[in-house]
């Protein structure tokens, strides 16, 4: 499927964020843990969850959706079996079964986990956690993991790896004992999935933090759960207005998850306002870049949470390129992630790009249409976001990527007065 885009049109209304896909995978693989029906509710209803619904379908269990939005699953029983090479290799959300199929079958053979080709995606947190645990595993072309039984340990992760740090919580829940995981990733995702194990009847000190402990082995009951609203379609949002210089409200934002996400694009000359649970992005934003102390050229850089989301960095790339002055902007997690700037430089941006991971942004440009490529999920949307502020039309070719993390976007931003029509890929 492909996009086309007419921009410079300015923008108005409300958007309410979907559910955060980064905490629906992992819920609803944590779903398998416990063979009583669990209802999931906010479920985004994009390609990466569908994907997964359709894995856990291949292992015997039910997997209804009840409403758009809304999921049942019931994990009576499961089927210890490899698992489908061909749906594992189009998400990376795959890798999130090891942890109840572990707890529940005492093995899982994993193919290879797909996702976005953003640089290197190391799996070793993943084993090196399990192996703590009690797990052992061989790699050849697919990933063999065994547990007769797992164990609390002390676990200290080598990186805070967010579905690393999934897995581990996931297992030691199922785990004989108390387990103390440090270095956790400590991401709205993963504290979204660890609430929803307390409400299965799980017990887990510490979320939020950099530390969990979980007692394991208590008798997990089904229940209902609602998905946290997506921080990363907020920060989107957020960078909609800002270059399209239009008044949006985002409904139901978790504001709470926000502050250093604002405190990114404050450094880039935009300020939002919170309205209750809603935040309100105004039109006629400044839009200048703010220099550091002395006039020294600021840096815009992501980290592990509570600091600016790596998945984010796409998206303040277009903004910045909106805005006036000059700023670094450093990708530190992903060596891949910044050579989509390449298809912002053919739009007019002015973009130097240092390396695979810093690049410097001079604003504000004159951006035009172009035909365009999505490479990954938040390089397309970024590449949207470009096209809707730019003069002229766009075709944005592979827009299955952007559907895999955005839900109905077009739909969706057609309802604030973007002009986007979704249409098959022409041959090229």
């Amino acid at each position: 499927m492909q996009f086309t885009v007419e921009g410079g049109r300015a923008l108005s209304g409300s958007i309410r964020p979907s559910g955060n896909k980064n905490a629906a995978l992992p819920i609803i693989a944590a779903s398998l843990l416990t063979d009583q029906p669990v209802q999931l509710d906010n479920v985004p209803r994009i390609r990466d969850v569908e994907t997964l619904v359709d894995l856990v379908r291949t292992l015997g269990v039910s997997a209804d959706w009840t409403a758009r939005n809304s999921l049942t699953i019931h994990a009576a029983e499961i089927r210890a079996s490899e698992l489908d090479p061909v749906l594992c290799s189009r998400i990376r959300a795959s890798i999130l079964l090891a942890g109840p199929l572990l707890a529940r079958c005492g093995e899982i053979t994993l193919p290879p986990p797909g996702g976005d080709v953003i640089g290197r995606r190391r799996v070793d947190t993943h084993f090196l956690a399990l192996e703590q645990l009690g797990a052992t595993f061989e790699i050849a072309e697919t990933f063999s993991i065994r547990a007769r039984q797992l164990t609390g340990a002390d676990v200290f992760l080598d990186e805070p790896s967010v579905t690393a740090t999934e897995n581990a919580l996931v297992a030691a829940v199922a785990a004989k004992g108390t387990t103390t995981l440090r270095n956790a990733a400590s991401e709205p995702h993963v504290q979204d999935l660890a609430h929803f194990l307390v409400t299965l009847g799980a017990r887990i000190q510490g979320i939020g933090t950099n530390t969990l402990t979980i007692e394991g082995e208590h008798h997990l009951s089904g229940g209902r759960h609602r998905i946290g609203p997506d921080h990363i379609e907020v920060g989107s949002f957020i960078g909609l207005a800002a270059v399209t210089d239009s008044e949006l409200r985002i409904e139901s934002a978790g504001v709470e998850h926000l502050k250093s996400t604002l405190m990114g694009f404050e450094r880039l000359g935009i300020t939002c306002r919170i309205d209750g649970a809603d935040l309100v992005i105004p039109a006629g934003q400044s839009k200048e870049i703010r220099s550091d102390m002395g006039g020294h050229v600021p840096k815009l850089e992501d980290q592990p949470w509570p600091a600016f989301p790596a998945d984010l960095m796409s998206i303040a790339i277009v903004t910045a390129t909106q805005c006036t002055g000059l700023i670094l902007m450093h990708e530190k997690m992903f060596e891949s992630r910044m050579f989509f700037v390449d298809k912002l430089v053919a739009m007019g941006a002015r973009i130097v790009l240092c390396d695979p991971h810093r690049a410097i942004v001079s604003g504000p440009s004159a951006l035009r249409g172009a035909t365009v490529e999505s490479p990954d999920i938040r390089a397309g949307m970024a590449i949207l976001l470009a096209a809707l502020c730019a003069k002229g039309t766009s075709v944005i070719h592979n827009v299955g990527q952007i559907d895999r993390g955005y839900e109905r976007i077009d739909e969706r931003l057609g309802e604030l007065g973007a002009s986007i029509e979704r249409s098959e890929e022409r041959r090229r």
